[in-house]
This record gives structure tokens, C-alpha cells and sequence, in this order.
């Protein structure tokens, strides 16, 4: 993009320009102006003649000053840089500006402006001094968010001024970029709380072929395979080199289930409930990715992210990157949801096995534990996270109400390892509190690195 002076058009067009040329005038030069005019008319009634140009001389140089600036024929280009684009909740990203000089000749001073949402910090302004033809300046500054979601940075504006101060003109590039502020993630423990499923992940047990060599499903010889695999049978049955076809481990999945309802969650701003569960499912996500899970975030709505493949999981090894990537801005913008119960959710889940399932809930009535309840007989273990909204609205330290007591027992005896989680809470300790809770119940343990 570029900015300076206007390019010689229609007559129309210059006298716009020049129209906006003399908008600009500063009060610097305002001042001057009124001066002048005044100084001319005084000379005028009482006769002065050096008065008179004293006046005309005040009052032409702000003129001047506007339509030397409104002539100037140099080009600037800006670009800016975001490092990174996406960063976490309450950290810094660095924002680089780059501006250069793309004309023939030099320009004057030049003031530049960028546009930055307030919940990011001032609005950054900087003075760039002569810069030379086919030259560049860089710049940069610091934005920092304690709250999640999208923020656009600018369109970057350039001021011009001529050297008296007498007149400025703001020029606006067109394009701007998005930093996303993500969920605050915390690293948990490698504890052994994970789903039934074999094949990859922390539970991986290799499905082995227990028939004989006679029910080995064989396929044609490629490139790299071992000799030793050569099912010799097969390849006089078929006349082509057959070799043994290679495990087909099955991944190990986990759904993370986030509560989104208005209704469940009380209070706002980053230390609320609701943030706790959005950072608290955003850690578990990224935590299942690394240990090679095949991964899918559901909300309370039934909306599956990635949701990409036909059974909606995501997490091979290629991909992990980009499906917590995906799943992170999905997490940087989401709010709370109209609906008022997790039927939608439940009709998602008793699709088909779920492996883990850990649930972040918000405040249940008992129609809802039911629901809850039935989630479990879908999957192969189940972890909810309960957040009381009458201790999270008392503060740390808040108790949790005798209601809430009893929905995390009800989803207990119902074969979840539930926990109510007070204010303030740390995710990896209860993560290993859920893992102790789910062992002495006797469930299945299969997962976690040891």
C-alpha cells in the first residue's frame, strides 16, 4: 500500500483534494491565517501599507504551507509484521511496522499512527525524521491482552507536515491484520487417566493377529518393505510378490466436552468461571494432542471442532499442529451459548464410542446431572470438572454449595471421576486428583506416560 500526495487526476478531484489540503490546517496555522486577515483588514481602514503586507504575508504562508504538502509527489509503502500472530492470554506480542520510501525523492516528517482495539494497550504513535529516497525506518511495540479473542491491528495511518507546522494530512493504508489471544494453557501431569481404545497415544496396545497364517490378509509388495514379510502363498496364489499387511493400530481418542451454557456460568473477565473452563479445556486439548490422541472439542450446542474426517476426531501426527491450532482460535472467540441443557451434546456422544471423555460443566440442575450421568455408559472413561457458581461468586476461598455437592456425587455414582472445582483452582493438581478419584473407583487405567 502507499500514501503521500494526491496523483494528478481530473480538476474535480484536485479541488477536493485541495479542499481537504486546507482542512488540514493546524491551529498553528488557523492562527496565522486569522492573523493575516485580520492585520489586512486593519491596514485597509487605517491606511498602513506596511501593515498591509504583514498581513498578506501571514495570511499566504499557511496557504502555501497546504498546497505544497497537497503537491508533494513521494510514496511511502507500509507493512506490518506480527510476532507471534497467535499468543496466549496475558502474554506479549510484538507488533513490527516497516515504512519505505518508494518515490524519487525525500520526504519531510512523518507521524505514524497504528489503530489497536484499547483492551490491547495506547494507541502507538511515532515520529520518523527525513527519510531518503529508496529508504526505510522500522519501528515496533509491545500489545498485551488478559482477554481472549480476535483484535484487528489498524488500518496504519500516516501523517504529513510540512516544516513550519503550518498544515497536516492523514493518509490511511487499507490493509490490517488479526492477533488472536488464545486461552491461557497449563501444562499437566503425565498421569494414566486415559480411554479404552487401543493403538496410539499413552494406552497403545498393538492389535496382533490371533489366527493362523492362513487368515493374514496379504497385499501387493512396495518398495522398502522387509523380505521377511513375504507371505509366500499368497504370492504363488496371486503370481506377484505378496507380503504380510502391516498392523492397523487403532488411535486412542479423547472428546473434550466445554459447557458453554449462560445459564451454568456466573460473572465475567478473565478470572470467571467460564474462562477457567475455556483455558481448562484448552490445556486438556493440547495435552492429548502431545501424547499422539486422536482429539475433538464438542460444546454443550453439539458443534464438533475439527470435525474434518468422517467421525470428527483429529490428531494425527501431520496434522496435530494445525487441529490444536484450529481448535485454539475456536477457543479464543467462543461465548456463551442460548441453549439451557447438554441434550444436543448427549445426541453427539451416543454416536459411538468416545474413549476418555473430560467434560468442563458449569452449574447443574438435576435434569442436567441425568443427562451428564448417561454420557458415561458411551464411553470408555469420563472426567467432568464441575464449577459451583455460588462459590465462584463468593471468590477464593468460596465453598461449594450443598447443590453442587450433590450433582458431583449423583455423576459419581453414575461411573464418572468427578470433581466440584473451588475458585481459583489449579487444573494440574485436580487433573491428578481426577486420576486418583477414577483409580479407587476401579476403573480401567490405560494412558498417561509413566
Amino acid at each position: 500500500m502507499t500514501a503521500g500526495g494526491m496523483p494528478a487526476g481530473p480538476a474535480e478531484q484536485d479541488r477536493s483534494g485541495l479542499r481537504t489540503a486546507l482542512a488540514g490546517l493546524t491551529t498553528r496555522g488557523r492562527s496565522f491565517l486569522a492573523a493575516g486577515v485580520a492585520a489586512a483588514i486593519c491596514a485597509y481602514v487605517l491606511g498602513q501599507g506596511d501593515l498591509l503586507r504583514v498581513g498578506l504575508l501571514l495570511a499566504v504562508l499557511p496557504l502555501v504551507c497546504a498546497v505544497v504538502l497537497f503537491r508533494t509527489r513521494y510514496r511511502v509503502a507500509g507493512s506490518r509484521r506480527l510476532s507471534p500472530a497467535r499468543v496466549p492470554a496475558g502474554a506479549e506480542a510484538r507488533v513490527h511496522l516497516r515504512m519505505d520510501n518508494v518515490s524519487r525523492l525525500p520526504t519531510g516528517l512523518l507521524m505514524l499512527q497504528d489503530r489497536v482495539p484499547y483492551v490491547l494497550g495506547p494507541r502507538p504513535r511515532f515520529v520518523l525524521d527525513r527519510v531518503e529516497a529508496g529508504g526505510r525506518r522500522e519501528v515496533s511495540y509491545r500489545v498485551r491482552s488478559d482477554l481472549r479473542g480476535r483484535y484487528p491491528l489498524g488500518p496504519l495511518q500516516l501523517r504529513l507536515t510540512d516544516p513550519f507546522g503550518m498544515c497536516e494530512l492523514t493518509r490511511s493504508f487499507s490493509t490490517y491484520d488479526t492477533l488472536t489471544v488464545i486461552p491461557r494453557v497449563e501444562a499437566l501431569p503425565p498421569v494414566r487417566l486415559t480411554g479404552e481404545a487401543k493403538g496410539y497415544g499413552d494406552g497403545r496396545n498393538r492389535s496382533l493377529a490371533l489366527a493362523g497364517e492362513d487368515d493374514v490378509i496379504p497385499r501387493g509388495y512396495r518398495h522398502g518393505d522387509d523380505l521377511r514379510r513375504v507371505h509366500w502363498r499368497s504370492t504363488a496364489r496371486y503370481g506377484e510378490l505378496m507380503v504380510r499387511r502391516e498392523e492397523q493400530p487403532q488411535r486412542a481418542r479423547c472428546t473434550v466436552l466445554l459447557d458453554t451454557r449462560g445459564a451454568g456460568f456466573r460473572g465475567a473477565g478473565p478470572d470467571s468461571a467460564f474462562e477457567w473452563a475455556v483455558s481448562g479445556t484448552a490445556s486438556v486439548l493440547v495435552h492429548m494432542l502431545e501424547r499422539g490422541f486422536s482429539v475433538r472439542l464438542l460444546t454443550d450446542t453439539g458443534t464438533s471442532v475439527p470435525g474434518e474426517g468422517s467421525d470428527g476426531f483429529a490428531g494425527a501426527s501431520q496434522e496435530s499442529a494445525d487441529a490444536a491450532g484450529l481448535m485454539m482460535d475456536t477457543l479464543a472467540v467462543i461465548d456463551h451459548s442460548d441453549g439451557s441443557g447438554l441434550s444436543r451434546a448427549y445426541d453427539v456422544l451416543r454416536g459411538g464410542n468416545e474413549g476418555l471423555l473430560v467434560a468442563f460443566l458449569g452449574d447443574l440442575d438435576e435434569e442436567q446431572a441425568a443427562v451428564v450421568a448417561k454420557m458415561r455408559r458411551r464411553s470408555g472413561s469420563a472426567v467432568a470438572f464441575v464449577l459451583d457458581g455460588a462459590a465462584w461468586a463468593q471468590g477464593p476461598g468460596g465453598a461449594v454449595s450443598g447443590a453442587g455437592e450433590a450433582r458431583v456425587r449423583m455423576l459419581r455414582e453414575a461411573g464418572w471421576a468427578a470433581l466440584a472445582v473451588p475458585p481459583g483452582a489449579g487444573l494440574g493438581e485436580l487433573w491428578r486428583q481426577a486420576d486418583d478419584a477414577r483409580s479407587g473407583a476401579g476403573g480401567t487405567t490405560v494412558g498417561g506416560r509413566s
